[in-house]
């Protein structure tokens, strides 16, 4: 097969790459330059899109003799991923940027033209499976390594996508064999940290960035009870589950932290209250889609059984959902969790589970509770 191979500059990628050539694959390599303007050097262990990262790529891909191209997608990742974020924070909900990127960069904007080149598949260090069915359908499964899983952030690709995804670590048992088969095979990378964070946030400071950003117009801090207890600087710079920074001033009557439980951008109030009120049994979600065939229940309506992840590293919970369709409105993903989820915030993206399998997503646009009631909240 004719494979393109995302080379991001870590590890992961140059030896899923490494793997795509041992296997007989006629293997190109390309690094995605996604910021206007890069930096010189990676701050730490963060951010995947700088200059060092495409040069490591550029020795990765000469090291296992295979062409290297830097494609530019920064016009499209602003657009698709930042301007996402930003618009999303604005409206009081919390974005997962790695999803939009999958989504809308790494499998849409890299995979709609490797195809138009004449390539069969996309390579990546994900760390995911696809397995075929009985029809010869691809699904989404988790990877070996459960520690390593990354099936959650995939859990935005579709069938079509699926087709031509190729994921040569899904059977890796650990990331420190994938460091060791690097350096075995003269990888400059094989002891290079892994990203973490936001990309285009380097520094971390993910309130700072937002500030200079969007407007923040001082508010209400209310308790869940409707009581005022102090001021914000922006409501847009809280999430749900938030404990530092609300710098209320005293403490709660019982001692005990308070925590962010709803933000309300409309009329600019945080709202707070004890850590037990976090807890919700039902999420709300839009902007499904479905990595594979769906199952039959999705076609008919009908609830079925499957686990709910809302975090790339969170646990995931045991759940009831269906699909509820209105006549001339887009339908709404429904997840009842009978053991309750913490801190859960719209924005989010849930990824629903069957065993190992990826089923599909869906963007939460409400989670609720069925011991505090914000309706009661002014």
């Amino acid at each position: 097969m004719k494979v393109l191979a995302a080379m991001s500059g870590g590890v992961d990628s140059a030896v899923a790459a490494a793997r795509a050539v041992e296997a007989g694959h006629d293997v190109v390599g390309v690094h995605l330059a996604l910021s206007r303007m890069p930096g010189t050097l990676r701050t730490g262990s963060r951010g995947c899109c700088t200059i060092e990262d495409s040069n490591d790529a550029w020795r990765a891909c000469d090291k296992l003799g295979i062409p290297f191209y830097v494609w530019d997608f920064s016009d499209r990742f602003k657009e698709d991923v930042v301007d996402d974020f930003i618009s999303e924070y604005a409206a009081g909900r919390t974005p997962n940027p790695c999803m939009r990127c999958n989504e809308k960069i790494k499998f849409a904007a890299l995979l709609e033209k490797a195809l138009a080149l004449g390539f069969d598949a996309v390579c990546t260090g994900h760390y995911a499976k696809v397995i075929r069915d009985a029809d010869g359908n691809p699904e989404l499964h988790r990877a070996a390594d459960w520690a390593k899983d990354q099936s959650y952030v995939l859990g935005v690709l579709t069938h079509q996508q699926l087709e031509h995804c190729m994921f040569p670590l899904a059977e890796t048992p650990s990331k420190a064999e994938v460091r060791a088969e690097a350096e075995a095979r003269g990888l400059t990378v094989a002891n290079k940290p892994d990203s973490h964070d936001i990309c285009f946030i380097p520094d971390g400071d993910t309130r700072g960035w937002l500030a200079e950003r969007i407007d923040m117009t001082p508010g209400q801090i209310l308790d869940h009870e409707g009581n005022e207890l102090g001021e914000h600087s922006g409501a847009h710079a809280f999430t749900v589950g938030q404990r530092r920074g609300l710098k209320l001033g005293r403490p709660a009557a019982d001692g005990k932290p308070r925590f962010v439980l709803e933000i309300r951008p409309k009329d600019n109030k945080v709202i707070v209250g004890p850590e037990d009120l976090l807890t919700v049994d039902e999420l709300r979600g839009i902007r499904i889609s479905w990595a594979g065939v769906p199952i039959d229940e999705v076609e008919s309506g009908a609830e079925f059984d499957c686990m709910v992840q809302v975090r790339a590293h969170g646990d995931p919970v045991n759940a009831r959902a269906h699909l509820e369709a209105v006549p001339g409105e887009p339908s709404t993903l429904v997840a009842r969790l009978p053991e309750g989820m913490r801190g859960v915030a719209p924005g989010q993206t849930m990824v629903i589970y069957q065993g190992t399998r990826v089923l599909g997503q869906a963007t939460i646009d409400s989670a609720r509770s069925t011991v505090w009631d914000p309706a009661k909240v002014g």
